[in-house]
């Protein structure tokens, strides 16, 4: 039986650097943040928003987003962000269907990614026009495969508005009623 010996090689002592330097990392993380590490968030709610919020389970989530500065923005720039995402995504797309080395099944599997991403953007687009045909402001729909995500300006969203909402998503996407959330900014202001 061969004795097991230790042999340091560069390898061991580049993931020991990097080790080391990720501890220190988190140590100046620690101290520059004032020591306080994880904290516990106060509680937005009272009892009756939690009734509320309670009430409002049958029909999808909705949150109120904390505010600052100009809803507009907010908006502009979510749609600046998400446009950009598919963007990036599409390139991805398009540079792999363009890459030579693909077998058929492979090259079959990428663009029926690159459908459905197109299908989802598509939904995203109709859903958002139908939410805002219901009298809100302004409004941005991130979708997935199994969630949505509806951001919407509104002063106070009611029970039967968040029902609309979450039909709207139903009846133009195969999302399941609870991968549905729905988050509000109120009016003339942004989250931070």
């Amino acid at each position: 039986m061969k004795k097991p010996t230790v042999i340091i090689g560069k390898k061991h002592l580049i993931l020991s650097c990097l080790t080391l330097i990720l501890g220190v990392a988190v140590y100046l993380n620690y101290v520059l943040a004032g020591g306080t590490g994880l904290t516990e968030q106060p509680a937005v709610r009272d009892a009756a928003a939690n009734t509320a919020a309670d009430d409002l389970s049958a029909y999808g989530t909705a949150e109120m987003v904390n505010a600052s500065a100009n809803g507009a923005d907010y908006f502009a720039q979510a749609r600046l962000d998400k446009q950009t995402s598919r963007d990036h995504a599409v390139q991805t797309l398009q540079s792999i269907i363009g890459g030579g080395d693909l077998s058929n099944e492979e090259m079959v599997t990428n663009a029926i990614d690159a459908v459905n991403l197109s299908k989802l953007m598509e939904s995203e687009s109709v859903i958002e026009t139908l939410i805002l045909s219901q009298g809100f402001t302004d409004c941005v729909v991130y979708l997935d495969d199994a969630a949505a995500k509806v951001v919407v300006e509104s002063d106070g969203l009611t029970a039967a508005q968040a029902a609309a909402i979450k039909e709207i998503i139903l009846t133009e996407a195969d999302i399941p009623a609870e991968g549905i959330r729905i988050f509000e900014v109120a009016a003339g202001t942004a989250p931070q």
